[in-house]
This record gives structure tokens, sequence and C-alpha cells, in this order.
């Protein structure tokens, strides 16, 4: 008989029997000690634990407690550690969905309309239909959108909709989904980290152009 116990992951609640938590827990580990050197390891690891809660909640459909067999789901589509490099800390052996995990990282869950706020000019949404639509010139649906406008006003009404509607994508897993990309732990880990490196260039540019105008004052 196996123990019940009761963990939160990427902030959701759940029961999960004592086998299942512990390769649970020694997966998560790994994944940690992997990337505690990284800048992000604290975003990272949330995004990872956010999509295992939700890959457990589409598992779980008529279940309470989660159970060995839906953890090794999860590892199988997060990808297992040693794929990338890390060690596992891990004294079961790995089954056939893992292995065949290795050979093709990750599964495409299909793209997710959402708006895209890395490459907007209002609301991010022109950008979010090219990624949903697999048009690589954003350009091509705002000039759809503009003849729209000049046609008859219907794509200004079609974009507040959308606008609306549509959430942003605001984390790695969201901006995965935006591209239909695998979301596993090794995308997860190389969005954010490119979201760091952005935004410290954007720093260090601002922290430029800030010297370059003191100097400018100072000449003055």
């Amino acid at each position: 008989m196996n123990k019940i116990l009761h963990i939160n992951v990427g902030g959701y609640p759940f029961s999960i029997d004592d086998v299942a938590f512990e390769k649970l827990d020694h997966y998560l580990d790994s994944l940690r000690k992997h990337f505690e050197r990284s800048e992000g390891c604290d975003e990272i690891m949330h995004d990872i634990e956010s999509r295992i809660a939700e890959i457990f909640q589409e598992k779980m459909v008529g279940r309470s407690i989660v159970y060995l067999e839906i953890v090794n789901q999860a590892i199988a589509t997060m990808g297992s550690p040693e794929a990338f490099g890390a060690e596992w800390i891990n004294d079961d052996q790995t089954t056939q969905q893992e292995q065949k995990t290795k050979a093709e990282w990750g599964i495409r869950t299909g793209k997710k309309l959402f708006r895209d706020p890395d490459n907007k000019k209002i609301a991010g949404v022109c950008s979010g239909l090219s990624h949903y639509f697999g048009i690589q010139d954003v350009v091509i649906m705002r000039v759809l959108f503009a003849a729209g406008l000049f046609a008859g006003g219907f794509t200004l009404i079609l974009y507040i909709i959308l606008w609306v509607a549509t959430h942003e994508a605001i984390t790695p897993s969201e901006r995965l989904a935006m591209r239909g990309e695998p979301i596993n732990v090794q995308n997860i880990a190389k969005k954010v980290e490119e979201e760091i490196d952005r935004l410290t260039d954007s720093f260090d540019n601002w922290k430029d152009k800030r010297q370059q105008r003191k100097k400018k004052w100072k000449n003055f």
C-alpha cells in the first residue's frame, strides 16, 4: 500500500502516491542542479513545474491521484535530463517512452493563438496571427488588416475582438505554444535565457545612451 502525499506543483495542488512523488522529486532535483548556475534558474524551474502541472491535469481525467504512470508520461513529454547532459538521480530503468523522447526531443502540441509582445505595433495581434498561420513576414498580415480597414473597416472590429479575447504570450511556455514548438525542458530553458540576454542587452544599451547624454551635457 502506497502513501498519499499532498503537494503543490506550479501553483496547483495535487495528491500523489509516494512512489510517483519520489520519481518526480528526483527529476526536478536533477533539473535544478543542472540549471543552478543559470541566472534564470528560478524562472526556468517555475515554467517547467507549470508545464508539468498542465500535463498532470490533462492526464488525470477521471482520476484524483497522480500515479507513477502519469509522472513517467510527464517526463517523457518534457524530456529526460540525460538528453541535454544533466545527471539524473534515478534508480528506475528508463522507459521505452522516455527513450523515444531522447530521439524525438519532445512532442508538438500544435500552435495556439496568442498576441505577440515582442513584435507588435499596437497589441501584437497581427504578429500572433502570423505565427498561428505560419506566415513568416508579419508585414503581410498587417497589410491585410490595413486593406480591410480601407475596404469597409471590418478588420478594425476583428482586431479589437482579438485584442480583447486573445491572451498575450508572456511565459516561455506560451511563447513556445504560439510558435508551435515543443514545450519541453530544453526549449523552456532556451527561451528564458534568451529573454535574460535580451533584457541585459537593453539595460546595457540604456546605460550607454545615458553615459553619452552625460558626456554631451558636460561638453556643452
